[in-house]
C-alpha cells in the first residue's frame, strides 16, 4: 500500500460553473488514478492555454480510504448567519511566503480568529515544532477534511478533548524513541493531554520527500500495512491520530533549508506529511496530524547558527511533536452532514461565510467554495509557486476578493461579519443603477 504523486492535464471548458469544473476535475483526476488508485489529495498548479495543469496524491491499495469521495459536491441549500465562521488556508508544501515554513502563519490565524467566532484551519498554519498558539476559537483540522467540509460532506463537532493514539516507528538510534515517549508524556503530565497510547509499529514504514513538477513539496509513502494494522486493531480506543516517523531526505536538504538566505528552497518535508495525514483522515475519520522524527544525532546536533526567524521554531526542537499533540487535544470530532450543522455547536458548509487562502491557490477548497457561493478572500502579498489567475475560474470574478495582505483580509472579513457592503468603503463610487421599465 502506498501514495505516490502524479499529474494530469484537464482541458478547459468556457462558459464552465465551479460545480461542472469540479465534476470535470474529479473525473480526469479518477481516470489517472487507475482502476486501483483513490485521488486523496488533489491541487491545480496552473493554467497554460486552453489547459489545466493538476497534481494529485494517489493511494495504490486495498481497501482504499473511507468515502466520501474527494469530487462529491453537496450543493449547501442555505447560509446559517447564527456567527460568522472563516476558513484559513496556507497550503502545505507551496513556498508560502507567510507559513510556509515552521508555523509562521499562526500569528496570522491568531489575528483572522479575532475577527470570527470560529477560525477552521489545519495543522500547517498551527504547527511550529513545539509551539502551538492557535487561540480557542480556532479548530485544528486536517486539510482533506476541510475539503470534505466545503464540499458539503462532512460537518464538524467540538470537543472538550480526545483520546489520542501516538504511533512510533522504530529509529535506529533508542535516544529518540526515548525522547518521543517523553514528550507524550510531558503532554500528559503538564499539559492534561489524553495520549492514551505510544504504540512502537511492528514495521517501519517509508516517507521520502520529493518535488513536483510546479515546484511544490511532496513525496511518496510506502508501507502502510503497518499503521492500517495498529490503527485497525485498536478501532473505538481514539479519537485522533499522532505519527512520529522519519521523512527521507538527501543529507544536505537540512543544511540547504536552513542556510536558504534568499528563501528560494521549499520546505521539502511538509508535503509527503500532508500525503499520509490525508489517507489516515480519510481513512478513519477521526483527527490526523504527523510530526517528522529526526534522521540521526548528527543531522539533530547540526550548528545552524542564527537563522531566518520563520524557521527558528525547528532547530530548538529534538521532536516537532509537542505541536501535534496540542493540536490533536481538542481538534473537532468528524461528523455526517445531515441535521442540523449549528446544533450544538456543529460546523457544516451552511456555516462557513469566507475561505482565506494565498493568491494563486486552486485546490477543492478553493473551487467548492466558489460553488457554493462562499466569498474568497486572496492575498496576493502571501507569494507562492502556485500560477493560478483566480479570476479565470468560474465566478472568479465576482466571488473572490483580492486583497494586498492579511491586515487588508481582516478588513474585509470584518465587512462581511457587519453585513457591510465592500463597494460602499471604496472610491470611486459607482453611480447607483437606475433601471426604467418599459411601459405596459
Amino acid at each position: 500500500m502506498k501514495v505516490v504523486e502524479t499529474g494530469c492535464t484537464v482541458p478547459v471548458r468556457d462558459g464552465e460553473t465551479a460545480a461542472g469544473l469540479i465534476a470535470a476535475l474529479g473525473a480526469a483526476a479518477t481516470r489517472h488514478a487507475g482502476a486501483g488508485g483513490q485521488v486523496v489529495r488533489f491541487v491545480v498548479t496552473g493554467r497554460s492555454g486552453s489547459e489545466f495543469a493538476c497534481e494529485l496524491g494517489v493511494f495504490e491499495g486495498s481497501p482504499s480510504p473511507a468515502s466520501p469521495d474527494l469530487f462529491d459536491l453537496r450543493p449547501r441549500s442555505a447560509r446559517d448567519e447564527r456567527g460568522f465562521n472563516a476558513v484559513f488556508l496556507v497550503p502545505t508544501g507551496i513556498g508560502a511566503e507567510i507559513g510556509g515554513h515552521s508555523g509562521d502563519s499562526g500569528p496570522v490565524g491568531r489575528l483572522l480568529a479575532a475577527a470570527c467566532d470560529t477560525l477552521v484551519t489545519h495543522p500547517n498554519v498551527g504547527n511550529a515544532a513545539d509551539i502551538n498558539e492557535l487561540p480557542a476559537n480556532a479548530l485544528y483540522v486536517e486539510g482533506s477534511v476541510i475539503a470534505d467540509l466545503l464540499m458539503g460532506n462532512v460537518a464538524l463537532r467540538p470537543v472538550r478533548a480526545n483520546r489520542v493514539v501516538l504511533l512510533m516507528e522504530r529509529h535506529t538510534n533508542p535516544w529518540f524513541m526515548d525522547a518521543t515517549v517523553n514528550m507524550a508524556s510531558a503532554a500528559r503530565a503538564a499539559a492534561g493531554f489524553d495520549v492514551r497510547e505510544v504504540v512502537v509499529l511492528g514495521r517501519n514504514f517509508s516517507m521520502r520527500s520529493e518535488y513536483a513538477s510546479s515546484g511544490r513539496a511532496a513525496g511518496v509513502v510506502e508501507g502502510l500495512e503497518s499503521v492500517f494494522s495498529a490503527l485497525d486493531r485498536r478501532r473505538g480506543e481514539f479519537d485522533a491520530v499522532a505519527v512520529a516517523s522519519l521523512i527521507k531526505v538527501p543529507a544536505h536538504y537540512h543544511k540547504a533549508y536552513f542556510a536558504d538566505a534568499a528563501d528560494v528552497m521549499v520546505n521539502p518535508w511538509g508535503g509527503v506529511e500532508a500525503m499520509l495525514t490525508h489517507t489516515l483522515s480519510r481513512r478513519y475519520r477521526v483527527p490526523t496530524a504527523h510530526a517528522p522524527m529526526m534522521t540521526s544525532r548528527e543531522v539533530q546536533t547540526l550548528d545552524f547558527g542564527p537563522v531566518d526567524p520563520r524557521k527558528a521554531a525547528e532547530p530548538v526542537s529534538c521532536t516537532y511533536l509537542f505541536s501535534v499533540l496540542k493540536g490533536l487535544h481538542r481538534s473537532p470530532a468528524i461528523c455526517p452532514a445531515d441535521g442540523d450543522p449549528g446544533s450544538r455547536g456543529r460546523i457544516g458548509v451552511e456555516n462557513i461565510h469566507c475561505l482565506v487562502i494565498p493568491d494563486g491557490c486552486v485546490g477543492l477548497p478553493t473551487l467548492a467554495a466558489l460553488a457554493q457561493g462562499i466569498p474568497v478572500i486572496a492575498v496576493r502579498g502571501n507569494r507562492n509557486c502556485m500560477k493560478n489567475d483566480l479570476r479565470d475560474l468560474p465566478g472568479g470574478d465576482a466571488g473572490v476578493v483580492f486583497v494586498d495582505n492579511y491586515l487588508e483580509a481582516v478588513g474585509v472579513m470584518t465587512a462581511l461579519r457587519s453585513g457591510i457592503s465592500l463597494e460602499s468603503v471604496r472610491r470611486p463610487l459607482d453611480a447607483t443603477k437606475l433601471t426604467f421599465e418599459a411601459s405596459a
